[in-house]
């Protein structure tokens, strides 16, 4: 049988490894701007970009 140290210390690196993956599939499910959002600022297709969107 397990000592109670041996459990908690495997516990805390078991919890620690699952928080690393839980955060790097939270940052990965909204990386990058979708083709709408990327194109928000040009305005309608076929008629001319608003005038404050030139940089």
């Amino acid at each position: 049988m397990a000592s109670n140290t041996a459990v908690s210390e495997n516990r805390r690196k078991r919890h620690h490894d699952q928080a690393g993956k839980r955060r790097k599939k939270r940052e990965s499910k909204k990386s990058t701007l979708s083709s709408v959002e990327l194109f928000a600022g040009f305005g309608e297709p076929g008629k001319p970009a608003p005038k404050g969107a030139q940089s």
